[in-house]
């Protein structure tokens, strides 16, 4: 059994455009760890309006001073989050001292364009996934992917299954279990559609159709996050 940590105190950095359930699904889970202290920040402390969700009375996260795991969330709205240098800083800051840095969907991408991913294997939503190899990482189509003190998820419900893996790590396989017991985690989809090697050619089509209209220069703005990053280094080298 891992040694417990108390408090344990968890940073989910939201920010506008963040999809809901890449955080509250990790927060519901490891919410339940015995001594958890989950925090929900934004910069300045904003209220987060999203998909009809308003999340307010959030910590500043300029003003969180630490913290024992880092997940960062991703969404439609990582792309201008991979663009503020205030909001990077912070997940730099805190990332340098968490016993774990982890993510869900696309908010790995964010881990990439703060640096914090360079040789590392990562997981990432499966439209973005390959991407990351722009900020030096491996894409890897895990579901959970762990890569030293670094923890991924993939797509928005592999949010979950990752917290579950951590909670795991964190306590150990009991507590773990029974977390998944006390919320019922027992999914069983009614259709094999979850992933793109099983989804039917017309619903992977549509989906991709559907993601290339929603952000038709993402591809673009990542290069360009990452064209800077590159730049920056080699100035301070």
């Amino acid at each position: 059994m891992a040694a417990p940590i108390v408090p344990l105190i968890i940073v989910f950095p939201i920010y506008p455009g963040v999809t809901q359930l890449d955080f509250t699904g990790p927060h519901q889970v490891l919410s339940r760890l015995p001594g958890a202290v989950p925090v929900v920040a934004s910069m300045g402390g904003t209220p987060v309006v999203v998909e009809g969700f308003a999340f307010s009375g959030l910590a500043r996260l300029e003003a969180v001073e630490r913290c024992d795991v880092l997940c960062v969330p991703g969404g439609f709205g990582c792309l201008d989050a991979m663009r503020d240098p205030g909001y990077l800083a912070q997940i730099r800051r805190l990332a340098a001292g968490a016993r774990y840095v982890t993510s869900v969907c696309t908010g790995s991408l964010i881990l990439g364009a703060a640096g914090l991913l360079e040789g590392k294997r990562a997981a990432s939503h499966w439209a973005w996934r390959d991407e990351l190899s722009l900020f030096g990482a491996i894409p890897d189509a895990g579901r959970v992917v762990r890569d030293g003190t670094v923890l991924t998820g993939g797509g928005v419900t592999a949010g979950i299954d990752f917290a579950l893996t951590l909670a795991a790590e964190l306590a150990d396989t009991t507590v773990a279990q029974s977390i998944q017991l006390g919320l019922e985690y027992a999914p069983a989809p009614p259709f094999e559609s979850g992933r793109p090697e099983t989804a039917p050619a017309e619903v992977l089509a549509l989906a991709r159709a559907r993601n290339a209209a929603r952000q038709p220069d993402r591809a673009a703005i990542i290069a360009q996050v990452a064209a800077n990053r590159h730049l920056a280094r080699a100035a301070t080298a």
